[in-house]
């Protein structure tokens, strides 16, 4: 089997290394739009890394592309692969628009070619774990569930115009990941931002910490709350207090955060510099999952579908922040 990755910046380069890791492909073949960036990005490999010069020499010999270009060219690069049958990974989004995106969901899934969403929380270890043990009844009812997620650097101020805003671009994750493992329809949504980091982000129409409250179907909520900076290290965690087991996920030596306790934990030397290295695990899983999703072995975790929810739900919390009232979610189309 050969695993094709379109686009090798920073995150398809890092694909690209994990897929070359699994050790069981037939080889691993790379694209990219900047002239030459393949060839040099192939040749920090061994020989079964190789390079072609665009999508159509991808696709003829991949049984399965992974796309990692910028998010204005997903959906039409999307498309080519269905036209030619050949299931993808297409990092989040798959489209920025909720309209464009609900399009070409609708022809994924006419085409019935395999596309899974790159929303890396569905494939880490833990999470996965952890919404084993909510679907198995381990947790009992969900009482309340508090996300949080913390860069350790903010990002440059150049990206932050195209970036979407915080809620898009930072918390999506959660916002995909918390309703995946509630297993309900959020009903509502109320958010909240601050400039306290940089003014760079009010210059850029945004925030640089925010704070969201889902209310599901059920009666249960989720807190979210991420922010731009974190000067101990990078911090993702999730835990879930339900009526029979209260659990928690991002919570180990490495995590940056120190307690006052006369036992309790300190921060560590080694503290998450990053999400590559937070998420080590789940990217390294991400790749072995969507091998066997290609190969037929594995059910897709993470359809095209579902991220219609993120993205609504990203819009409406942006909406509530605006406004400073609480959205109500409709009924999905």
């Amino acid at each position: 089997m050969r695993i094709g990755v379109a686009g090798v910046g920073r995150i398809g380069a890092m694909h690209a290394a994990n897929l070359a890791a699994l050790g069981r492909l037939e080889g691993v073949v790379l694209f990219d739009p900047v002239p030459g960036r393949a060839e040099q990005v192939a040749g920090q490999f061994g020989s079964g890394v190789t390079h072609v010069d665009d999508l159509d020499g991808l696709l003829s010999v991949c049984d399965g592309v992974l796309l990692a270009t910028p998010t204005d060219t997903h959906p039409a690069m999307l498309r080519r692969c269905l036209a030619a049958r050949v299931p993808a990974l297409c990092e989040k989004p798959i489209a920025s628009d909720l309209d464009e995106m609900r399009a070409l969901v609708d022809e994924v899934e006419a085409s019935g070619v395999e596309v899974l969403v790159g929303f890396q929380r569905r494939f880490d270890p833990a999470v996965v774990e952890l919404h084993r043990r909510i679907r198995g009844g381990e947790v009992g009812t969900v009482y309340l569930v508090r996300a949080i997620g913390n860069d350790a650097r903010p990002p440059e101020a150049g990206y932050l115009p195209g970036s979407g805003g915080i809620f898009r671009d930072l918390l999506i994750h959660d916002l995909d990941a918390v309703p995946w493992l509630v297993g309900e329809p959020v009903e509502e949504v109320f958010a909240s931002g601050s400039v306290l980091v940089d003014q760079a982000f009010a210059a850029a129409d945004d925030v640089d910490n925010a704070v969201a409250v889902l209310r599901f179907a059920g009666g249960a909520h989720a807190m979210l709350a991420g922010g731009r900076h974190d000067p101990l290290g990078y911090d993702h965690r999730i835990e879930v207090l339900g009526s029979k087991d209260s659990l928690a996920v991002g919570v180990d030596p490495r995590t940056p955060l120190t307690s006052l306790e006369p036992d309790g934990p300190r921060v560590a030397e080694d503290a998450y510099p990053g999400f590559a290295e937070r998420f080590r695990r789940a990217y390294l899983n991400e790749m072995a999952v969507f091998a066997d999703v290609v190969a037929g072995r594995a059910a897709n975790p993470s359809p095209a579908r579902d991220s219609l929810v993120s993205l609504r739900l990203a819009q409406a919390c942006e909406e509530s922040r605006r406004s400073g009232a609480p959205v109500r979610i409709g009924v999905p189309a």
